[in-house]
């Protein structure tokens, strides 16, 4: 395993503003590393910068051992930024040969077609492209120069489920063909369907970077609701990562449910649910902290 890319104590800063924290990070090929984080958490500035798009305010960011700002370091990398713009014009297999032309090594438009599920609209025009057609033409181009690495920014936006599985499913085959992919995304399912490595992102910062099993262990917090008259007691009951008003985020909600109804605090109007992705960074956080 070789590390392809490399970020060293890298910050970046707008005016008053943090986008990324002092980050380190290293990215090693085979892998397919999700950066999960709610919007604003620093992911596309992250990104931005290893495309050599933005430079960083302090640290140093190298990709296959050069400054992603000199366009030669970039030739073995594709990507797929948030919002794409595609010439309303040309048909899908036109673009597809364009943007193909460009590298001396590609694959062909008709493998790349199929493998995206782009096949019966190579003809059509991208204009008279769906929001979610377009994506995925957008992704698809970033594998079309037989990439050593794939930064892919939000790469499902705008599709719906089946779409959002055909596209994984082809991730997992040009991960596997040898291709190195990097994801970001705010869904805690789309990293958990894909990735083998999670780096959890907050306020810029790197608040967890571990295995998918690992991060879900983390981040996999109950929130358990209820009312009752000595809120401080049950917030002092094991496993209580947080609380707030009648809400208490949980790592184990059967083994709290046990704690509680043994403790004898009196309680009413009891619910369970999964957290959201917002309130388990939350969670993260307040362990980080």
């Amino acid at each position: 395993m070789s590390t392809l890319a490399t970020l060293d104590g890298v910050s970046r800063r707008f005016g008053d503003v943090t986008a990324v924290d002092n980050v380190s990070l290293d990215i090693d090929s085979g892998e397919i590393l999700g950066l999960l984080g709610p919007n604003g958490a620093g992911k596309t500035t992250l990104i931005s910068m290893l495309l050599g798009l933005r430079r960083p305010t302090s640290g140093s960011v190298k990709i296959f051992g050069n400054n992603p700002v000199d366009a030669a370091s970039r030739r073995y990398l594709g990507s797929t930024p948030q919002e794409t713009a595609l010439p309303d014009t040309l048909r899908v297999g036109e673009v597809i040969d364009f943007v193909g032309s460009h590298f001396a090594e590609r694959t062909s438009t008709a493998a790349l077609a199929d493998e995206f599920g782009l096949g019966e609209l190579l003809r059509k025009q991208t204009g008279a492209l769906s929001g979610g057609q377009k994506r995925r033409l957008s992704v698809a181009l970033a594998f079309v120069g037989n990439p050593k690495l794939v930064l892919l920014d939000e790469p499902t936006t705008g599709l719906d489920v089946d779409a959002r599985r055909i596209l994984w499913d082809a991730l997992r085959r040009q991960n596997e063909a040898g291709a190195t992919v990097v994801v970001t995304s705010h869904y805690l399912e789309e990293i958990e369907a894909l990735a083998d490595r999670v780096v959890v992102m907050g306020k810029g910062r790197v608040l967890a970077d571990d295995s998918l099993q690992g991060i879900l262990d983390r981040v996999g917090v109950r929130i358990v609701r209820l009312d009752s008259p000595d809120p401080v007691a049950v917030a002092a009951l094991p496993g209580v990562v947080r609380h707030d008003a009648g809400t208490y985020f949980v790592n184990d909600s059967d083994a709290f449910l046990v704690e509680l109804v043994r403790s004898g605090i009196v309680f009413n109007d009891l619910t369970v649910r999964g957290a959201s992705l917002e309130e388990a960074f939350l969670a993260l956080t307040e362990v980080a902290a």
